[in-house]
């Protein structure tokens, strides 16, 4: 009987209680394997029950020190309590031992954003944009970060597709709207996107500010 997949199946039918006696019992069946702690790891951090999840995550790396999955599980949860130096070591770790995909990069590339250190962001969100050019929020994240190092020509573009995609983006529009006020001389442009941003999403101030701004100086 394999206890972890027991679990598992009982996280799908949000039978967490019982989730967690399976795992219980996976970690007593085999306490040297760091499989059933990483899953009683991510079980209660679902929970939010942060610090016992903490504890069965490094207890599964102390185990195992390339277990990836237990690399990424305990940095996306020092990322969501904000530790983003922490969470960016961890990422690395787990992709370094063998975690693909998009979304790792782009975490990594967010840690380093959050902790202040943006121009370390940049390869890593570029790699996770390559790894998911459809993803609109890996896209948005990583033209600001080139807009923010002046990369405008490599900023527009990309800002253009997620438009393509969603014209309804207020975001896209707002940040279209600004590299255009800072980076060109076309003021319609800027107007245009910016007022594209405050009418699709009433609340956002900023852009109805930016916009006001270059309408007095027009």
């Amino acid at each position: 009987m394999n206890y972890n997949e027991l679990g598992i199946q009982a996280i799908q039918e949000e039978d967490y209680e019982k989730a967690a006696e399976l795992f219980t019992k996976a970690i007593e069946e085999n306490p040297e394997e760091a499989i059933g702690y990483i899953n009683f790891g991510n079980l209660l951090s679902s929970m939010n029950e942060n610090d016992r999840a903490e504890r069965f995550l490094q207890k599964a790396i102390v185990l195992d020190e390339n277990a990836a999955t237990a690399y990424y599980s305990l940095a996306n949860l020092y990322y969501n309590a904000e530790r983003f130096e922490e969470a960016a070591k961890l990422y690395e770790k787990a992709i370094s031992n063998g975690i693909e995909g998009a979304d790792a990069y782009f975490m990594l590339g967010k840690s380093f954003e959050k902790s202040g250190q943006t121009k370390l962001s940049l390869p890593y969100l570029q790699r996770a944009y390559e790894l998911e050019p459809s993803d609109i929020q890996i896209k948005l994240t990583y033209a600001i970060a080139l807009a923010s190092f002046e990369m405008f020509n490599e900023a527009e573009p990309i800002l253009k597709e997620i438009l393509e995609a969603d014209k309804e983006n207020a975001d896209a529009h707002y940040n279209l709207g600004v590299l255009y006020a800072v980076s060109t001389t076309n003021t319609d442009a800027a107007l245009f996107h910016l007022k594209e941003a405050f009418t699709i999403q009433p609340s956002y101030d900023q852009a109805r500010y930016v916009y006001d701004m270059i309408s007095l100086r027009s």
